[in-house]
């Protein structure tokens, strides 16, 4: 079997419509090869979808080696603001499956009770009806991204956290700038520290007038927990469902209208909402340079003898391109029944909020089709800018028109 000698990280998205080349293109006939980090740390990289899942469901991994030794420089980022929220942030990732952080996780799924989803469902249509009432006044062409992918989610996270309507407009903006409209560090920074502040001040509010929302079932569920633990658990929700969400939304979007005949498909049947958001997830993955993993002890995976200590990249992009798993993993095709992908993750740090970024999905790109049946991009692909600078993978504008 050949082992790598070194694969170019972080990954380049070349193609807007597909996941990076790289790790893709890295399997060989080995679905754990080595790797070079940018800094010169020799580690692992998985890229076979069994091979990932093993990895990221197997205890004798750790979440805590990228804190002893960040494998992809990046831009600060929320955990190393001096503003952001500590407690449960900064303790969930210290092991797999620590005591404490499935307490936290117990708490959270406690509260994304199917009776909550089904009423957020008829919230997110009526929030995306009036995004697009907005969008179409701006007239085309439009950012997608701007009017509708980043401040869809962010609503969403508003009405979960019980943000008041007063306040939402000032936090649609700050979390707009975090999440991909930033055009500095500075920028960024900035927004962070002012999400954090607020999420300060919201805990205390829902502590003195709770609500039907998740903060105030938190407070009811678990009265030890700390208004800084409330924080930090909102924060880390706004983490995982916002940008993400965000640019998987942007991103699928402009791979269908590159896809007319699945568009097309799609428009005519609307049954196959389901199996296309999953298609979408499984094609696009946005989460490309990650997770990221230690070996606690030596193990053995696909042949390879992971020592202790060892870093492993997981690439979920790959993961969710490997034949093995996906016949022709390559072109779209939303017929294709693509369950069992990895854009979620898997094992114990599993996203939590998987279900209800489903259903943003589902229910962005449905009013989205019905209301633009000529929707299509407002500039060449190549003229798309990539955002690469980022964890999640996505774009800096989307321009469409219609």
């Amino acid at each position: 079997m050949t082992e790598l000698a070194s694969v170019p990280f972080p990954p380049v998205r070349e193609n807007v419509f597909g996941p990076p080349e790289s790790p893709c293109g890295s399997r060989g006939d080995a679905p754990i090869t080595r790797l070079t980090f940018e800094d010169g740390q020799s580690g692992w990289l998985v890229t076979g979808h069994s091979a990932a899942r093993a990895v990221l469901a197997d205890p004798r991994f750790t979440a805590k080696g990228e804190r002893n030794h960040p494998p992809v420089p990046r831009a600060p980022t929320l955990g190393e603001s001096p503003a952001a929220p500590t407690g449960m942030f900064n303790r969930q990732g210290n092991s797999y499956g620590k005591p404490e952080e499935q307490h936290y996780r117990k708490l959270i799924l406690g509260q994304l009770t199917d009776d909550r989803m089904r009423r957020l469902t008829g919230w997110i249509e009526k929030s995306a009806d009036e995004l697009l009432d907005a969008m179409e006044r701006h007239g085309a062409p439009a950012d997608l991204l701007e009017h509708f992918a980043l401040p869809l989610p962010s609503l969403v996270i508003c009405e979960l956290l019980g943000v008041p309507d007063a306040d939402r407009e000032e936090f649609q903006r700050e979390s707009a700038v975090w999440s991909g409209l930033g055009e500095t560090t500075e920028a960024v920074l900035g927004a962070f520290a002012s999400l954090s502040a607020y999420l300060h001040r919201l805990v205390p509010l829902r502590r003195a007038h709770p609500g039907d929302d998740l903060l105030s079932g938190l407070i009811a569920a678990d009265d030890a927990l700390t208004d800084e633990e409330l924080a930090s658990i909102a924060f880390l929700l706004l983490v995982a469902g916002h940008e993400t969400v965000a640019h998987q939304l942007a991103l699928g979007v402009l791979v269908l209208l590159e896809n007319p005949g699945q568009l097309a498909a799609l428009r005519a049947d609307p049954s196959l909402m389901d199996g296309a958001v999953e298609e979408l997830l499984r094609h696009l993955s946005v989460v490309h340079d990650g997770p990221t993993r230690a070996a606690l002890e030596d193990v053995e995976i696909d042949g390879r003898l992971v020592r202790a200590g060892e870093i492993v990249m997981v690439s979920l992009a790959a993961a969710n391109h490997d034949p093995e798993r996906f016949a022709d993993p390559a072109p779209l095709d939303l017929s294709r029944d693509a369950t069992g992908h990895l854009a979620f993750g898997h094992g114990a740090h599993r996203c939590l909020g998987r279900q209800l970024a489903r259903i943003e999905l589902r229910v962005a790109l449905g009013a989205l089709l019905r209301r633009f049946p000529d929707l299509r991009p407002a500039v060449p692909p190549r003229q798309i800018p990539l955002r690469h600078d980022a964890p999640v993978r996505g774009v800096r504008r989307a321009p469409v028109t219609w």
